[in-house]
């Protein structure tokens, strides 16, 4: 078995990409700490082609040089918007017939294997702070709470590898 040279992998340039039909996905970040997590959710986001991430609250904001290191230049690809508050964000995607879905665990949430996906299709999904989560308030106002099941003792994933098995998850659906 070889391995795949980069320009074997047919790689489409920044501007074809950015002309590129996207998922009618957004990805929110309610107060994310890390910048280096932050570009990784660039990265995913690039990758499955999520039409927006919003960087609400704390989260750090390009060009942060730790964002620009492990977003590897999908910051150029990727739109985004800093909002000061995850409310407001909440407030327009609302407008806009998005789907709210808080990824994070709750009494009532839904494991990702068995979310269904929205007739409406438009989804904005909500990714939290590395320690306490998605905050109170967002997910009292999200349509459905979605969490990935797991078995080992901690319980929890870090905010990048989440954002990657969701959006990995969610663009099997649109496939």
């Amino acid at each position: 078995m070889e391995k795949t040279k980069n320009e074997d992998l047919g790689r489409i340039s920044v501007e074809d990409f950015l002309k590129t039909e996207k998922m009618p996905v957004v990805i929110v970040l309610d107060n994310v700490r890390s910048a280096l997590n932050v570009g990784s959710v660039f990265r995913t986001a690039d990758a499955f082609r999520v039409s927006k991430i919003y960087l609400c609250g704390i989260t750090p904001i390009p060009p942060n040089r730790d964002i620009l290191k492990s977003a590897l230049g999908a910051t150029e690809t990727v739109q985004w918007e800093y909002a000061d508050s995850t409310l407001k964000v909440i407030e327009q995607l609302k407008q806009q017939g998005f789907y709210l879905a808080a990824i994070e665990q709750t009494k009532n949430s839904i494991p990702l294997q068995e979310f269904e996906m929205p007739e409406q299709k438009q989804l904005a999904l909500f990714f939290g702070h590395e320690v306490d989560g998605v905050s109170q308030e967002v997910i009292n106002v999200c349509d459905v709470a979605i969490e990935i099941p797991q078995q080992g003792t901690k319980h929890s994933l870090n905010i990048s590898v989440c954002a990657g098995i969701v959006v990995w998850e969610i663009f099997k659906k649109y496939l």
